[in-house]
């Protein structure tokens, strides 16, 4: 049997292709699905297919229907996963081969960065606007409320019991709003990241022993590492404070009561990360945050790392936009998947060359 195209144009698909016989044996991968599967052609070659494929669709009758009208069907929306990582949300085709008997060629189109990134372009923009305004006003703000917080702790020596109490409310939200303003700051002014290699692991140690001492006493953190993960090339101290947030956040989550947080790292070749002026990298490490909480409201799911969004009562809406930030500058991208008893927050970071300098970006 011979490929569906000529060799080069078959290893220059940008998505997931494969070859499949009558017998819903593979036969051919081009390199893109090597990638996604994690499996040289070599070793999947005449293997049935769902040995390796686990496709939340009826492909059986996809593919007898496919052979029979000798006609390509389309199915979307379909979680598609290897057995060693989460399932991806995928766009499937699935195609006969001209003069091949009732061989199938499948396409699998990974969607989830593509859309993240399509439907986050045109709500970044406002949230930079947002963000430079609230900067702007932050300082001129602070002054102001310190006069008002020293006038009514004046106020109070001179107060009755019942008056005291609203000069004393006066001073606690004075100065959380000036917490509030402190963090428009903090955000506003983040340095650049100063990248080096950096073990991952020793971050998420670090993170996850600060935590157990203070906000996630409560907690128990389970470690669900993979021990051959190479180094990514980051700020440590920056991606301690992105760790150090989702933690807290899932801690949070739990509303008090015990729970688990556990910190998952594997390697995922598929992952790649396509920016809007078409270039792109490959970002394979992966370090996910996963809690037993009651999962984030519906209603703020596609906004949750926006500025000022915030499922939390007298929540400011920092925290994530502070961590989404962090991650875009290291080049990386996150993503958050939550239901009820389980909420999932997936960096994906890229590897750090052996010389330690920056990567040159790729076209994708």
């Amino acid at each position: 049997m011979t490929l569906p195209a000529a060799p080069t144009l078959w290893a220059s698909l940008p998505v997931p292709a494969i070859l499949i016989d009558g017998s819903d044996h593979a036969v051919e991968l081009n390199p893109a699905a090597e990638q996604f599967l994690n499996v040289s052609t070599k070793a999947l070659k005449g293997q049935p297919l769902f040995d390796r494929l686990a496709i939340d669709a009826p492909l059986e009758e996809v593919f007898a229907r496919v052979r029979a009208n000798q006609s390509s069907l389309y199915i979307n929306d379909v979680d598609v996963g290897t057995g060693e990582r989460a399932p991806v949300i995928c766009n499937l085709q699935a195609a006969p081969v001209a003069d091949s008997g009732d061989s199938v060629l499948l396409l699998i189109s990974p969607r989830e960065f593509a859309e993240r990134i399509g439907r986050g372009q045109g709500m970044k923009h406002a949230a930079r606007s947002a963000i430079g305004m609230a900067e702007m006003l932050a300082h001129e703000i602070k002054n102001p409320l310190a006069g008002i917080t020293g006038a009514a702790q004046l106020l109070s020596m001179n107060l009755g019991a019942e008056d005291l109490e609203l000069a004393d409310l006066i001073v606690a939200e004075t100065r959380r709003i000036v917490k509030l303003l402190e963090q428009v700051e903090q955000f506003g002014n983040l340095r650049p990241p100063e990248t080096r290699a950096v073990n991952i692991h020793d971050v998420l140690d670090r993170a996850r022993r600060s935590a157990l001492l203070g906000f996630a006493s409560h907690m128990t953190i389970l470690e669900d590492y993979d021990p051959s993960l190479p180094a990514t090339l980051g700020d440590p101290d920056q991606l301690l404070q992105v760790v150090l947030n989702l933690l807290k956040n899932a801690a949070e989550a739990s509303g008090g009561a015990a729970g688990t947080i556990r910190l998952h790292t594997f390697y995922d070749h598929a992952l790649r990360l396509r920016r809007v002026d078409g270039s792109g990298s490959s970002l394979p490490l992966q370090i996910e945050i996963i809690d037993d909480g009651p999962g984030i409201p519906p209603e703020l799911a596609d906004a949750i790392f926006d500025p000022f969004v915030s499922g939390r009562e007298n929540g400011t809406g920092l925290g994530l936009a502070l961590v989404s930030k962090i991650i875009a500058d290291h080049g990386g991208w996150i993503t958050a998947d939550s239901t009820p008893g389980r909420t999932t927050f997936r960096l994906s970071l890229p590897v750090a060359p052996k010389d330690g300098a920056p990567k040159s970006e790729e076209t994708v």
